[in-house]
């Protein structure tokens, strides 16, 4: 009997398939599919590209900017990969991977083939720049068109895929954690924080991301600079073209010793355990991953109140939403945790029991049935 396959999308694969899709490749493998990825390659030493169940890799070079020509090259190997294979399910993700996917199994694919899209996150949102709407919006709602399931990981982006034309539009509680991980997990705090000179009685303001606009650090080293408390550090965990400019900011402040840049970390789970507050001050999220690990771990959270966030972080019950430029709404929302240990707890406690519906059991469990109904 031929083996059913299965064929997953997506722009790159250190950065999305690593880091979101192992347990579905673990999944169609254990239930008797040839799984085959395309993405590209975007480790810096190329060989250590090696992805778990995935018994055929495609390195194509995809493009985050839609406009790159790159992404013509893409469309024509993936739509050359299509026709020769019979694929039962192509499941595609992040903007630009899902628009080439459609675009390419529009005439190529067979008959038999289901084609799935999950947004991670739609560019058009409320609050976004007009030109994301005038751009995303229309070519978002085309490609609809040609999806046989359109899944959403955020109530915003289920509200308002009700307006596009897939055979059916479902919300999916994320793309999934393992809660219990981050739960289990205990370190010495005070070994730990003693690797980055922070004294285990001071509070320790947590931020995990790409140092780029997007994530907004800036906005919580300014926040720092106006609680002017030397006992409060603020550490930030990833790597990114901001970094210099984040550095002279806290410079300008005077708080260049209270912010340490970590830059990539093999051992976030044990930072965040040693961390007392997550800050998350973003312009724009799906549903962030990183939040769900931090919630897991029991940490209460201070973040932006935007789209994602607002689906994870209820308003004084797991922490604090705040608008994304609000620099004395963050501090004020820091210093109200930071002084007061039974609100701490109580906040990590209740993150801890809400996010165990965005387990990766829950979401598995969400996926087979759609990929049964296909």
């Amino acid at each position: 009997m031929e083996k059913k396959k299965v064929l997953v999308v997506a722009t790159v694969v250190k950065a999305h398939i690593m880091v979101f899709h192992i347990p579905i490749l673990k999944w169609f493998k254990d239930n008797g599919y040839e799984t085959y990825v395309c993405a590209r390659n975007d480790f810096k030493s190329k060989q250590d590209c090696d992805i778990p169940y995935c018994d055929y890799y495609y390195n194509l070079p995809f493009e985050r900017s839609p406009l790159k020509l790159n992404n013509l090259i893409t469309y024509k190997k993936l739509k050359k990969l299509i026709e020769l294979n019979e694929f039962d399910i192509i499941h595609c993700h992040t903007p630009v991977g899902g628009a080439i996917s459609r675009l390419a199994s529009k005439n190529a694919k067979s008959n038999k083939t289901k084609l799935i899209y999950t947004a991670h996150g739609f560019h058009f949102y409320k609050g976004a720049p007009i030109i994301n709407w005038l751009l995303y919006y229309p070519t978002e709602r085309w490609l609809s068109k040609y999806t046989d399931v359109l899944l959403t990981i955020n109530k915003e982006d289920f509200d308002r895929a009700q307006n596009f034309e897939a055979n059916s539009i479902k919300y999916i509680p994320g793309v999934g954690i393992d809660t219990k991980k981050f739960d289990a997990l205990n370190i010495n705090q005070q070994r730990k924080r003693s690797e980055f000179d922070i004294p285990e009685s001071n509070t320790v303001i947590l931020s995990v991301g790409e140092l780029n606009k997007n994530k907004n650090h800036e906005a919580i080293i300014k926040a720092l600079a106006k609680m002017n408390n030397p006992e409060i550090f603020y550490v930030i965990c990833g790597e990114g073209p901001l970094k210099k400019h984040l550095e002279k900011v806290s410079e300008e402040l005077n708080v260049c010793d209270q912010v340490k840049f970590l830059g990539f970390r093999k051992d976030i789970a044990e930072i965040i355990k040693m961390s007392d507050i997550f800050a998350f001050p973003s312009l724009r999220e799906g549903l962030s991953l990183s939040l769900m690990e931090v919630m897991s771990s029991g940490l209460p959270v201070v973040c932006s109140d935007i789209r994602g966030n607002r689906d994870l972080i209820q308003q004084e019950l797991g922490g604090y939403l705040v608008q994304p430029n609000d620099i004395e709404g963050f501090s004020n929302a820091i210093m109200k945790i930071q002084n007061d240990i039974s609100l701490i707890k109580r906040m990590g406690d209740y993150n801890k029991k809400f996010v165990k519906d965005y387990d990766i059991n829950n979401v598995l469990q969400h996926l087979e049935e759609i990929y049964a109904g296909v």
